[in-house]
């Protein structure tokens, strides 16, 4: 087995789905298993659908454990870059020699490890048992608790269980679509979520196997995909594009990006997307692709690595009928080129009915029916309900669990007819389906490393830290659980980042003329400060509306990762890249932002305000502000990835910042702070900014800022006569002994920091306290991340 992958080119080793036409069958395991009943059971009876009996698999390599099979995935894509590698194609041809195929039939079985014969084979079958999943229901009273109930009341109620889902049992197979179909609150969405692992264990019971095996979570994010039912896109990237960055972040980089664009496509051809592929996916603000494209989108973004096993919830939502017609033909061949498609769906109409090889309904978490859509008609008509002809079964089903839902019993007596019809029709319907009783032919070992023989698994990369156990006593084998290392993904979040910067260039424009416009108030308003008490005083005022004004321009900040949130949701469930790549190329895309609105405000306001300290004292007074849209970036993200919308997280943002500037120091000296709220003043983001410019302007000990009668300035005496000032300093000046003149310096630079108690830190110490401030935001925003992103219903 491993000789024959290693020799396998990567990207060729099996015919792709996204280089078939629609009604061309698949060849190899597919063309004998799945390819040949799709529309069979809409016009046979089910006893027409027998196969003949499969014949036991045979394997060269028995003994292979799962661990062993999926790290040849990583050796097959360390072969795929040889430049040794050969071009040519191959195919897996198990019923018979065909062109393109390698070597004989024998040879073939002993290669995939599947046996040759008659027999329908099941690679992949997805079986779930006895699901049931509960959560508290909030008791609806009043807000205030209820008094303490008297001797003879009625004890409250204890808070009640509602059943989501109740003994859900059923199967999925390779090749086919089960659709799940039933009214809104039926838990189709749950179910769905439950097979794809989105539901605590804690939570959940019952069991989920694939081929008869439990799956590791790491193990299932690598095999398989999910598609939510809203469209997660960003607006401003074209279809393309789009699929693009799908491919670098989820295809490994031993694949040239060469064949990862032939693969993107392919891909928009299958789709139907080609006359798109150049138009922005858009939104309310920018026209764009329709709803049906933008919906085939989203799924192409989620199996351009061809996952084997995908979930859909709702795929159809929201269309009309002829775009989720195609939805649904697209689903299809994927199936048909060796996927297990799983989907949730409302109400689909008789073309999509015709494309659906199992369903089950549901109705309040219970099973209503579960079998293949031919077997409908039976199933109502043993119940004493038949199907009107020229009547899409699936509406007649539908409107007769709601009228049943709408009675007392609710739909107890279907639920029970199912389990009756079950007993007595699913043995039948399982050995016509595949003759084999409904059990894989394959062991998943053996299906995987089918797969590989295929080229199936192509997520993984060639380095990683998740260890996939092993069914047998072998030791487990590390199993990449991202597709590329740090720096790609990284690269490709930048690159994609910076594209959407680049095409919402008002964005900028408006943060820019924002700070512009309040540099230039602030310059008209302090305009050439002079060296009096007064100028001081006003000095005080700018420096802390201009420091606290950078923490509340930074506030925009908070709705980017807001509005891209459950993109970064989706993309990060299955391993699409990891969070600390997203945290770090976040911050690379908007620091030159920063740098230029930092430069900006210093020139509109540093001359014109008359600030001291020269070339130094103005590339000083860049960099502090520099560092404080840094710190108050940071601290903005950080609250973006706390709290869950905008609303809630402008309020959170303004009253902080607004706490910070009262304990900043300048409304408050640090001396006179309570000892009980010292606390917040080391805490407050503004404080360091504040006092790094007050020393960059008042530390220079030969400026003077109170000169003789200056002194009276600011005080009752102010109002006196300049001749009774004089005369009350040289009175002054014969009681102290000291010539005090009208010239004579009373307080210098350093000498007013003393009483603003500016003394504990030097400016150099405030520039890098508020550095690591904005450091401190981004690791917690990230922690944020990990903490918060797990999506997953407790």
């Amino acid at each position: 087995m491993s000789r024959f992958v290693d020799k396998l080119p990567f990207f060729d080793r099996r015919a792709s789905p996204m280089e078939e036409a629609d009604d061309i069958p698949r060849s190899g395991l597919l063309h004998l298993h799945g390819g040949h009943h799709h529309y069979q059971h809409h016009h046979q009876p089910q006893t027409a659908l027998m196969a003949p009996e499969p014949s036991p698999p045979t394997t060269k390599q028995s003994s292979s454990t799962l661990a062993q099979l999926l790290k040849r995935v990583n050796e097959a894509r360390s072969d795929a870059s040889s430049p040794n590698s050969s071009p040519s194609h191959y195919t897996i041809e198990l019923g018979g020699s065909m062109p393109g195929s390698i070597g004989s039939e024998s040879e073939h079985a002993s290669l995939t490890g599947v046996g040759v014969g008659d027999g329908t084979l099941l690679p992949f079958v997805l079986k779930f048992t006895d699901l049931t999943y509960s959560v508290k229901q909030r008791k609806k009273g009043p807000c205030l608790p209820a008094l303490p109930f008297r001797r003879g009341d009625a004890e409250p109620e204890a808070p009640r269980m509602k059943t989501l889902l109740d003994n859900i049992s059923g199967e999925a197979r390779e090749g086919e679509i089960m659709a799940v179909l039933g009214a809104s609150g039926s838990g189709k969405s749950t179910l769905i979520d439950a097979l794809a692992n989105r539901i605590r264990k804690e939570s959940l019971h019952g069991s989920v196997t694939l081929n008869g095996e439990s799956m590791d979570n790491n193990l299932l994010k690598v095999i398989s995909a999910y598609v939510m039912q809203d469209d997660l896109l960003y607006p401003m990237l074209t279809v393309e594009e789009t699929l693009m960055f799908s491919a670098e972040f989820r295809l490994p980089r031993s694949l040239p990006t060469k064949e990862k664009k032939k693969r993107v496509q392919a891909l928009i051809d299958q789709l139907g997307l080609r006359n798109a592929a150049n138009t922005i996916i858009g939104d309310e603000g920018h026209r764009g692709v329709s709803g049906g494209e933008r919906r085939r989108v989203s799924i192409g973004v989620d199996i351009i690595h061809d996952p084997i096993v995908l979930f859909l919830d709702e795929p159809t939502s929201g269309l009309d009928s002829t775009s989720a017609f195609m939805v649904v033909k697209v689903l299809q061949r994927i199936a048909q080129s060796g996927s297990v498609v799983v989907m949730s769906i409302h109400q689909p109409s008789y073309r999509i009915l015709g494309l659906l090889d199992r369903l089950l309904f549901l109705s309040r978490g219970q099973t209503v029916y579960y079998g293949p859509p031919g077997a409908l008609s039976s199933f109502f008509s043993d119940f004493g309900k038949p199907i009107h002809d020229n009547e899409n079964p699936t509406e007649f089903a539908l409107d007769l669990v709601r009228e049943l839902e709408a009675m007392p019993n609710g739909a107890c007596d279907l639920i029970e007819h199912n389990k009756s019809w079950q007993k007595r029709m699913g043995p039948k319907m399982k050995h016509a389906d595949d003759g084999n009783g409904g059990k894989p032919s394959l062991s998943l070992q053996e299906a995987i490393s089918a797969s590989i023989s295929r080229g199936k698994l192509v997520s993984g990369a060639t380095d990683g830290n998740v260890t996939v156990p092993s069914p047998s006593s072998a030791p487990a084998s590390a199993v990449a659980k991202f597709a590329n290392p740090f720096w790609i993904e990284m690269g490709v979040l930048t690159r994609r980042a910076f594209l959407n910067t680049k095409r919402t260039p008002e964005i900028f424009v408006i943060r820019l003329g924002a700070v512009l416009i309040t540099g230039f108030i602030l310059a008209t308003i302090f305009w050439r400060l002079d060296d009096s008490p007064k100028g001081v005083e006003e000095r005080l005022g700018f420096f802390a509306i201009a420091m606290s004004t950078m923490f509340y321009t930074c506030s925009d900040a908070l709705p980017v990762f807001l509005n891209e949130r459950y993109i970064f949701l989706r993309e990060t469930a299955y391993n699409a890249y990891r969070r600390s790549s997203y945290v770090l190329s976040h911050t690379i895309v908007g620091f030159p932002s920063l740098i230029v609105l930092s430069l900006a405000f210093a020139v509109t306001t540093f001359f014109a305000v008359g600030l001291a300290g020269g070339a130094q004292g103005f590339f000083f007074f860049v960099a502090i502000v520099l560092a404080s849209f840094w710190a108050g970036s940071g601290f903005a993200t950080f609250l973006s990835g706390v709290v869950t919308n905008v609303q809630l997280g402008f309020p959170v943002v303004v009253s902080t910042l607004a706490y910070f500037l009262l304990f900043s120091g300048f409304f408050i000296n640090r001396d006179r702070i309570p000892k009980y709220w010292l606390w917040f003043h080391y805490a407050s983001l503004v404080k360091y900014p504040y006092e790094a410019v007050m020393i960059n302007e008042f530390s220079d000990p030969g400026r003077c800022f109170v000169r003789g009668v200056q002194m009276f300035d600011n005080t009752p005496l102010s109002v006196l006569p300049a001749a009774i000032k004089v005369r009350v300093l040289r009175a002054m000046s014969s009681s102290l002994g000291i010539n005090i003149g009208t010239a004579t310096c009373i307080t210098t630079g350093p000498d007013f920091l003393k009483q603003q108690a500016v003394t504990d830190l030097t400016k150099w110490d405030c520039l890098w306290i508020t550095v690591a401030w904005g450091f401190l935001f981004r690791i917690l925003f990230y922690v944020s991340l990990l903490l918060g992103s797990r999506n997953k219903r407790r």
